[in-house]
């Protein structure tokens, strides 16, 4: 993997030349809600949206110091499209993503490329893209990557990867897409000196630090034991008490970066009827209706604990990971405020009084 540093000033240089070949997003910051945290403290608020680089003007370009609101599939598999290939899409550069993004990516690579049955609208705008993910600089209250053992810094799954200094970036070069994009402005980049380099490890293992010291106050189970926790939990109550205060808006799937279920339709363009597909979600009533009429989640509370056994139990069964990136935006989406976090603890605690 090759390294090097991009000054600061040079970074909208790089971004418009980018453009030239790309659809290029970038981060946005935009005031946010947060969420207060019990335990003392001082953590941003504010968010991120990714816009299109010509609607960002040079001053208002931002580094994220953490992950946006929108997850990243909604690049490659939208909410509502058409079921018609067309040549005509755009090739994209989306400039802020994180690693939990990243790791998202992993379970829609393997849901829509991983078979035998290849989705061609998924595979053709993913090998087209192009992810520059960057190191996160900050953690909101809801972040809880670290406790499923992934850090806030991408190690693999980007094409360029940046890291913030004080002058400038550590750029790393993750793949030949990624050389290309170098390739076209050369004249910015120089080799990453070793000081750099030290740099960049000193604000991740300061930042690692700050985000484990905060997420041991929540307690949240090891990573080693969610998918027991979660199977042994199946008759527990703490379904039903969550379901009481769930909604069924489907928020926190349509947020989440790995869920990525769909149903197909039909719907009316002109005078013509097409194939659409649209984004589902297992919150919904009919979410498992078959056609006969039988609904296997017909009960909300079913549903509800449907969403931790498929990310908890069915994944790591079947894949050997966990379809979850603790990137929390479910937590902050949630008009409930239902937080997943406390939810595994309970699962936990309960199942160590049953042990007693």
């Amino acid at each position: 993997m090759r390294t090097l540093f991009l000054n600061t000033k040079d970074l909208p240089d790089f971004l418009n030349n980018l453009s030239k070949e790309y659809s290029v997003y970038v981060p946005s910051k935009i005031k946010g809600k947060g969420l207060p945290c019990d335990f003392g403290f001082k953590l941003p608020t504010h968010d991120y949206l990714w816009e299109k680089l010509s609607a960002v003007k040079k001053e208002d370009l931002a580094f994220n110091d953490y992950r946006s609101i929108e997850s990243l599939r909604a690049f490659f598999t939208r909410s509502k499209e058409k079921l018609v290939l067309s040549d005509n899409e755009n090739k994209i550069a989306v400039f802020g993503v994180k690693a939990c993004d990243l790791f998202c990516l992993k379970i829609q690579d393997f849901v829509f490329s991983g078979g035998e049955i290849k989705d061609p609208f998924y595979e053709r705008r993913r090998a087209s893209a192009l992810l520059i993910s960057g190191d996160c600089l900050s953690f909101k209250e809801a972040c809880f990557c670290l406790a499923l053992e992934i850090n806030p810094y991408p190690g693999e799954g980007f094409d360029l990867n940046f890291s913030v200094l004080e002058n400038g970036f550590v750029v790393d070069v993750g793949s030949d897409k990624g050389e290309e994009a170098i390739k076209a402005s050369a004249a910015l980049f120089a080799p990453a000196t070793s000081q750099a380099l030290a740099q960049r490890e000193e604000k991740r293992n300061a930042l690692a630090r700050n985000l484990s010291g905060h997420l041991e106050r929540h307690k949240i189970p090891s990573k080693d034991v969610l998918q027991e926790i979660v199977k042994a939990g199946y008759e527990s109550d703490i379904w039903q008490a969550e379901a009481e205060k769930c909604v069924e808006c489907g928020a926190c799937n349509f947020v989440c970066g790995t869920c990525h279920c769909f149903l197909l339709a039909e719907d009316r363009f002109g005078n013509a009827h097409e194939r659409v597909r649209l984004w589902d979600c297992c919150s919904y009533a009919n979410f498992a209706r078959v056609a006969g009429g039988a609904n296997p989640l017909k009960l909300r509370y079913q549903r509800v604990r449907n969403r931790y056994l498929k990310k908890f139990d069915f994944f790591p069964e079947n894949f050997a990971i966990s379809a979850c990136a603790g990137c929390g935006r479910c937590i902050e989406a949630c008009p409930a405020k239902i937080d997943i976090r406390s939810v595994l603890r309970k699962l936990n605690e309960e199942k160590s009084l049953s042990a007693r």
